[in-house]
């Protein structure tokens, strides 16, 4: 489940985020534009290319998020059914540790998902700054077409993973492939002025809602239409999810006009490279190094809330990412239960995101940020307390709500930060950021899981996610 936390960073910080460059390029003509717009006493129209990333990031999600509910049945599948012999060498590595711990070998493929879940984000937080730049100097279009061809190869090599070390091949490729969500909004920002950006930004926003809420409950269902009991069960929902990639492929390719011409291009590679080498600088994102000739109380301020975010970000997708284990180890969930936990949840952060969260004042916005990490800490402890499914559907309930405003709220507190032309910059390294923190949770909270079970794991990372939401409240923003 920890990539359903990409569904909430996505909707509420790509709403604001653009690529540095691109902003850099489009400032003056967004500016222009608008400015004619409202001479002409006109609203401005949307330009068609927003619908066709809408499409494309619906395919895009649908295919990504068809895995969720299937992967604690994977692993399990891999650690019964594995020819290449990576699991057993991968176990043999850590048995001595799992003896000094006493843990059971069915816990084994929690690790082992842990590694994987912070192996693609890792993967995907080293590639989205690289093809940013990329895109800067060779177009969107080409690198988004690259893009592409690898989720779908990713999800070709799935279908044919009869062994683990297939299986972690893939999940490589989709991640070193999956800098196409960044690219996505680099689209959006070239194509739409400051006031039509919040329209196009929105389908996003619904483009992702729709496939976390619709992507795991189609995997679950094509799971069980497949045969179970033989090596191939999860051949039929790979398939599908391929069959999205090369319609999002298709789409792209067909549909998708250039949207930054040569003549708005950065001249030289190492100068398009440049920006997103430092995104990769972990001393620097923390610093907000990039941010220059803006008061010192400013960056105080963006430490602190990138700070809090690191932190809130790290300590949730550890705990976030062994829902999935805890549902199918503990209470015994099938695929479709947990796509049935997804759709609830889902429901209702799209809901409040929809109603409430969009409407938020302003003034009002640190405020609800402070009671949105707050309420983790018991939606965590209810969850690993839970002895039955009406506790963890509290628990998990508790979840959605502070999920639905967190990252939106974090993300309007940092946006009001740096001058207009560095705004894209700060939302990137504030990205980056989350980014970095998806990356390293999985792993620690699925070690965690293994070491002391799942009753502690929960409760401590809920009581630790107390000290972000006290530096939220204290800081001075």
């Amino acid at each position: 489940m920890a990539d359903l936390r990409s569904r909430h960073n996505g909707t509420a910080a790509m709403e604001k985020q653009s690529h540095s460059q691109t902003g850099s390029h489009h400032h003056n003509n967004n500016k222009a534009l608008d400015k004619e717009a409202s001479e002409n006493g006109k609203p401005e129209k949307s330009d068609p290319m927003i619908y066709i990333i809408f499409v494309s990031l619906l395919f895009d999600l649908l295919a990504f998020t068809i895995i969720l509910p299937l992967l604690p049945s994977l692993l399990e599948h891999y650690r019964q059914n594995d020819s290449s012999g990576l699991y057993a060498v991968l176990t043999d590595r850590v048995r001595w540790f799992q003896q000094l711990l006493g843990a059971p070998d069915r816990y084994i493929s929690v690790l082992f998902g842990g590694f994987l879940g912070s192996m693609f984000s890792f993967l995907q937080f080293v590639a989205s700054p690289i093809v940013g730049g990329l895109s800067d100097y060779y177009g969107r279009k080409p690198v988004l077409l690259a893009c592409a061809s690898g989720i779908a190869l990713s999800y070709l090599i799935w279908a044919c993973s009869s062994n683990f070390a297939l299986f972690v091949l893939a999940r490589f490729v989709g991640g070193i492939s999956k800098g196409n969500i960044s690219l996505c909004m680099s689209v959006i920002t070239d194509v739409s002025s400051v006031k039509t950006r919040g329209r196009g930004m929105a389908l996003v926003g619904v483009a992702f809602s729709l496939g976390f809420i619709v992507g795991p409950m189609i995997g679950a269902l094509f799971a069980i239409f497949s045969d179970k009991s033989g090596s191939t069960w999860f051949v039929l929902p790979s398939l599908l999810a391929f069959g999205l990639a090369v319609g999002d492929l298709v789409v792209l390719a067909c549909c998708l006009r250039e949207t930054l011409p040569k003549e708005k291009r950065v001249k030289e590679i190492s100068s398009a490279l440049s920006y997103g080498l430092q995104l990769l600088n972990f001393s620097a994102i923390f610093r907000f190094a990039a941010i220059k000739n803006v008061p010192k109380k400013d960056i105080a301020a963006l430490r602190s809330i990138g700070l809090v975010y690191f932190l809130y970000l790290f300590l949730y997708s550890g705990l976030e990412f062994t829902v999935t284990f805890l549902m199918y180890h503990k209470f015994g969930y099938t695929s479709m239960d947990q796509a049935k936990m997804f759709l609830t949840t889902g429901v209702i952060m799209t809901l409040l995101q929809g109603s409430v969260v969009r409407r938020l004042p302003e003034a009002k916005i640190k405020g609800y940020a402070i009671f949105s990490l707050y309420l983790i800490v018991p939606a965590f402890v209810v969850v690993g307390l839970a002895e039955g499914s009406r506790m963890l559907y509290a628990g998990m309930t508790l979840f959605a709500i502070s999920t639905a405003f967190a990252v939106t709220c974090l993300t309007t507190l940092v946006s009001k930060y740096g001058n207009d032309d560095q705004k894209g910059s700060v939302l990137g390294i504030f990205r980056s950021l989350g980014a970095l923190a998806r990356a390293l949770g999985p792993v620690v909270g699925c070690i965690a899981f293994w070491c002391v079970g799942s009753r502690i794991t929960y409760i401590a990372g809920g009581l630790l996610l107390i000290y972000p939401a006290m530096a939220l409240q204290r800081a001075r923003i």
